[in-house]
């Protein structure tokens, strides 16, 4: 299989977010068949849906995989479990939280798993840092990140500046 650019959007509100976080793209670094290309910087964001809850760290990072989608998505699902996360109800607080946006230019959807990422083009707390790593990347049928950012008005985003 040839290597495809992925990108996976990472977000945490419990237990140490930033630590989350960077641990995240640790352990997305040491994924077989995968090499981490670049990671965003980290930007905190309000809660969706569920909003009485902590606000979280979001991040985005830029990987090179040989594994295919299926796959990748089973090893991320890993990794938050190794994480803690607990899935309770919808837009529940999180330890670590992996999602597939983007495999290459593939369009996607069977049960479990929607490439691109369903809601993507609709959150700043994606785009944003999506848009920081690959600004002239694409949502495979949607648009331009550029461009989609440009439509997520009023979204508050706070770019954390890390020592």
């Amino acid at each position: 299989m040839n290597p495809q650019m992925v990108f996976v959007a990472l977000g945490s509100n419990l237990e140490s977010p930033v630590t989350q976080i960077h641990n995240g793209f640790a352990d997305l670094g040491n994924l077989p068949k995968t090499k981490l290309v670049a990671c965003s910087s980290l930007y905190r964001s309000a809660p969706v849906g569920n909003v009485n809850q902590p606000y979280f760290i979001n991040a985005v990072a830029k990987l090179e995989t040989r594994l295919a989608p299926r796959r990748l998505l089973a090893a991320l699902l890993e990794i938050e479990r190794r994480h803690g996360r607990r899935r309770e109800f919808p837009n529940a607080p999180r330890t670590l939280d992996l999602d597939l946006l983007l495999y290459g230019d593939l369009i996607h959807h069977e049960p479990g798993m929607t490439i691109p990422h369903p809601r993507m083009h609709q959150r700043a707390f994606v785009l944003s840092p999506l848009h920081e790593i690959a600004p002239d990347s694409v949502v495979p049928g949607i648009g331009s990140v550029a461009e989609l950012l440009a439509a997520c008005t009023g979204q508050h985003l706070q770019k954390l500046v890390e020592d």
